[in-house]
């Protein structure tokens, strides 16, 4: 078997050996070597308990941070975006892209005992492609995966379908954190996870409380952190503990007392407070993947009329809406790619659209909305132009629901369309999706290839293809781009495909690219960014003074 450099040069499939590996904190916000004493716990106030804690299951950004406290993967990411060994130790491809094999680590044990090596890691795969277990993952991330076949204790064969750039990515994701095959099948709530869902990783999960907090312990035999992280052996703290504060501004409340030594997700009205408090650090880091926006249903009126599309996207003056919720602090998004993924965000975009009332009118005029009722709203045929969006409260951040407000008063003013955002359980939201109950569907994606999020969101059938769109060439240019090895080419293949998606059938109204910001008191280090999707680390490398 031979290793195709043309793949390795281009996609970032290194055959590294751990020791050789690039070594310090990947886009270190503080901390390091110095500083802080060994030992102690810590508290952390997170915005959004996690809807599950088994990372296959995983759909929410702002609980990557716990699941990468539990689990590892087979690969990490550098500064720069590349690959390096995490528990896998090197791996070839074959020069057609279908055959990967892995080293593994022999030195690495589940929190159960359990030994991992290569049968593991096959459980794991196949585990994911099992029926019924993760529809998005089997059917998107790894449509193209065959089969795994252990060929000695340590080295696993991976033969794909097809050739698929996406492959090492989804290996270094959240959903590839490896999970003991004793407990994949021991687990008393597999979906949901929890305590009795382990993994290898620099802590253990042995309390959750819901509504509350989650805690984890230090697994005292971690000595398999990939290359660029800050230290290698057990984590510096002794116990961790996450509580869950939806509100900001008792999160801020609860570190300014000193309830809480970290907290994520600072608010916009709090932020110059916290930044003027010099016990008080604050960093910030946009995500990856896709931007938050606001995605268009076309199988039924209003929005299978392109014109009513554009009027809505004209309607919103957007830098206004952002600026009145986030005070200056959220970044203007202008595509479905985030400027957060810049290898592939198309900034030919800017400026092209949006805040012209006048058009929007026109449009909707022109579109037969042209009477309005009492209320100003606008109607057709007797009907009112409503606009229905219904999202899942745990998937609900950055105060999201307050700029659904902004845009609803905005489009209310400007045009007459009546937006009625509401936040619901999963269930509800569930039914309303099923039952096609919905005008605009919320969303964005932390994905580190932002190809990832564009294969789940565009093609027909896809995931949460929300939209109903459908196009062949469109699906065409997205299968292209993830069978090729080669950036440049992919970029040019997104550039097309987010033309299509945002000028040609304005499919989507995108609002801005989603970031985390942390803050933490005098005396915490450590505190890092993961270098490739923007979102907290987890808490290998925190340490406290106290």
């Amino acid at each position: 078997m031979k290793v195709q450099k043309g793949i390795l040069a281009l996609v970032g499939v290194l055959t590294l050996a751990a020791c050789g590996a690039e070594t310090g904190a990947a886009n270190t916000a503080s901390g390091g070597e110095g500083g802080g004493a060994k030992g102690g716990s810590l508290v952390w106030a997170v915005e959004t308990q996690p809807v599950t804690f088994n990372p296959q299951q995983w759909g929410q950004n702002k609980a990557r941070l716990l699941v990468h406290n539990q689990f590892d993967a087979l690969v990490a990411r550098g500064k720069d975006g590349e690959f390096l060994p995490w528990l896998a130790t090197s791996w070839e491809v074959s020069k057609d892209g279908l055959t990967y094999t892995f080293q593994l680590r022999k030195d690495v044990t589940f929190h159960d005992g359990e030994k991992f090596d290569a049968a593991s890691v096959k459980a794991n795969l196949d585990q994911l492609v099992a029926p019924g277990y993760n529809a998005a993952v089997a059917g998107i991330q790894l449509r193209n995966f065959s089969s795994a076949e252990v060929t000695d204790p340590y080295t696993l064969k991976v033969t794909l379908k097809a050739p698929d750039a996406l492959f090492l990515d989804f290996l270094s994701s959240p959903y590839a954190g490896q999970v003991s095959p004793k407990s994949l099948k021991t687990a008393k709530d597999l979906k949901a996870g929890g305590p009795d869902l382990v993994g290898t990783g620099p802590f253990i999960l042995d309390r959750f409380t819901p509504g509350q907090e989650v805690h984890y312990r230090r697994n005292p035999a971690y000595n398999w952190a990939p290359p660029n992280a800050a230290h290698q052996g057990p984590a510096y703290l002794e116990e961790i503990t996450y509580r869950f504060l939806p509100e900001a501004a008792v999160r801020v409340g609860a570190l300014t007392s000193g309830q809480v030594q970290v907290i994520e997700g600072v608010p916009a009205t709090e932020l110059g407070l916290l930044k003027a408090d010099s016990s008080v650090k604050v960093e910030t880091s946009l995500n990856s993947g896709s931007a938050f926006s606001y995605y268009f249903n076309i199988s039924h009126p209003p929005f299978d009329d392109k014109r009513v599309r554009e009027a809505f996207r004209d309607a919103v003056d957007v830098d206004t809406v952002l600026n009145s919720v986030y005070q200056g602090t959220a970044k203007r998004a202008w595509s479905i790619v985030g400027q957060g993924s810049p290898q592939f965000y198309d900034a030919s975009l800017e400026n092209t659209y949006g805040n012209n009332a006048q058009r929007a009118n026109k449009l909707l005029d022109e579109a037969g909305w042209s009477k309005r009722d009492a209320e100003g709203f606008r109607v057709k045929d007797g009907k009112r132009l409503t606009v229905r969006s219904i999202e899942s409260a745990p998937y609900v951040r950055d105060r999201r629901d307050v700029l659904a407000q902004a845009v609803q008063a905005a489009v209310k003013q400007s045009v007459g369309i009546d937006f009625q955002p509401k936040v619901v359980d999963q269930g509800t939201q569930q039914k309303a999706l099923q039952d096609d109950q919905y005008e605009l569907f919320q969303n964005s994606r932390g994905d580190t290839d932002a190809g990832a999020a564009l294969n789940l969101i565009l093609p027909k059938g896809a995931a949460i293809n929300r939209t109903h769109y459908e196009n062949a060439e469109l699906d065409k240019l997205l299968a292209e781009a993830s069978t090729t090895s080669d950036l440049a080419k992919r970029k040019e293949i997104y550039a097309k495909v987010q033309r299509i998606v945002v000028t040609d059938e304005a499919l989507l109204l995108p609002l801005y690219v989603p970031a985390d910001q942390v803050a933490y008191g005098a005396g915490v280090t450590g505190i890092t960014f993961e270098p490739v999707s923007g979102t907290p680390n987890s808490a290998y490398d925190v340490r406290t003074g106290t």
